[in-house]
């Protein structure tokens, strides 16, 4: 869904000019100013709007044009070829990459560009501190079985903490979206019921609770109803002041999201990667990872229909794993490994025009 004035206005602009780089070494930059459009994730908007606005200072040849229109509208517009990329926090499945290279007889990339997480965030009145949550505490409140804040799987994570004889105003998002795929991960991998009898997906019937549009649409259910939690990036927790639970790993740790923790996620899963480079990293062991990690994708067409354009997108998201990581980091993103980056440089040398590298 597309972001709403409030949260633009908060992350300054949804839509930015961008241009392409003279310091790229790619002669295609030079041959003028090209519009370049793609769609997407909202996971990522608040970072691929810094990037652009950030990449123009130094790029002024292109524009790009980047709408956050959901990961389901990012994967449909880029299979459709109505726009020059898609964003998405889902990565493609098999089925689906053969059923693009039967359409086009060319591949669709996908390149992951920064690790984000979803947190839970929570309104409890008197609360100033962020409060432990076990990976069955969670599955129970989004499942129903734990109804209230004083129940015995959240006090016995807390000690000290006096938690109210209130219900838990459980609060999900109402669309589609790659936010809800990468917390109903998470869920599924804990537990086996929720996986077979609710299920995961970008879209799904939440047992309890109420919905809302957006993560800025939770975030406001959260502010204005006391008693409620409810699951959202974690930026847009951040630039609303609000709460956000630690959550247990798989090695028993409570662990709060960090640059740290979302980058050991991503580490422990790194010597598993596939070669098309989509990876779940949702309740990664080993020690200090923050278990609702996810890495986020740009999808672009391995064969360039433009090579101008091409040369374009190439230099962006060289420029975006490299240079841009230093923005990513200050809104709360990590930026990807080492070993992923190099991962995402030999999969960029595949991109052609016709056969002929770009």
């Amino acid at each position: 869904m597309k972001l709403t004035l409030s949260v633009v206005a908060v992350i300054l602009f949804s839509v930015i000019l961008l241009s392409c780089s003279r310091k790229s070494g790619n002669p295609l930059l030079k041959k003028g100013s090209e519009q370049i459009n793609g769609a997407g994730a909202t996971f990522p908007f608040p970072v691929y709007s810094k990037w652009v606005h950030e990449f123009q200072k130094v790029n002024p040849k292109a524009k790009i044009n980047y709408q956050s229109i959901g990961s389901g509208g990012g994967i449909r517009q880029v299979t459709e070829k109505t726009v020059d990329f898609g964003a998405s926090d889902i990565p493609l499945s098999k089925p689906q990459q053969d059923e693009i290279m039967s359409k086009y007889s060319t591949r669709l990339l996908q390149f992951p560009t920064v690790i984000g997480s979803v947190v839970l965030t929570f309104n409890l009145p008197g609360l100033q501190n962020n409060i432990n949550l076990t990976q069955n505490a969670v599955v129970g409140i989004y499942s129903g079985s734990i109804k209230k804040w004083n129940d015995t799987g959240i006090v016995n994570s807390n000690p000290g903490v006096n938690f109210p004889d209130k219900e838990i105003v459980v609060c999900f998002r109402s669309d589609g979206s790659g936010t809800t795929y990468v917390f109903t991960d998470f869920l599924g991998k804990v537990s086996t019921d929720w996986r077979e009898k609710v299920g995961v997906g970008q879209s799904i019937r939440f047992p309890v609770g109420q919905g809302a549009k957006g993560n800025e649409g939770v975030t406001g259910l959260v502010k204005q109803i006391e008693y409620s939690i409810g699951y959202v990036e974690y930026v847009y927790a951040v630039q609303n002041n609000l709460n956000y639970a630690n959550i247990q790993n798989p090695a028993g740790q409570f662990v709060t999201p960090s640059i740290e923790s979302l980058m050991k996620a991503a580490e422990y899963s790194v010597n598993d990667m596939p070669d098309d480079l989509g990876q779940s990293i949702t309740n990664s062991g080993g020690d200090n990872t923050y278990p609702i990690s996810s890495y986020t994708y740009i999808m672009v067409y391995e064969n360039q229909d433009d090579p101008v354009k091409g040369g374009i997108l190439k230099s962006f998201l060289l420029w975006a794993v490299t240079e841009g990581s230093i923005f990513a980091k200050n809104l709360g993103y990590a930026p990807l490994p080492e070993v992923v980056i190099q991962k995402v440089k030999g999969r960029l040398n595949l991109l052609n025009h016709n056969g002929k590298s770009l």
